[in-house]
């Protein structure tokens, strides 16, 4: 399985629109990496990412 995530991949990983990841992206309320004009996300950096979010919801 391959470390880092596309943009259509990362919303097929969160389940969410390609337009919600760009829209997070654009307002840096996702963690990203451009690469040139491309975006990319690191697995494990998702997973803490949505682990920080739930216990943000659950405190």
């Amino acid at each position: 399985m391959k470390s880092t995530m596309t943009v259509n991949e990362a919303a097929e990983y969160l389940g969410v629109h390609v337009d919600t990841i760009y829209t997070m992206v654009r307002e840096k309320q996702i963690p990203h990496v451009r690469l040139r004009r491309r975006i990319v996300f690191r697995r494990e950096t998702l997973n803490e990412w949505m682990s920080q979010q739930e216990r943000k919801i659950s405190s």
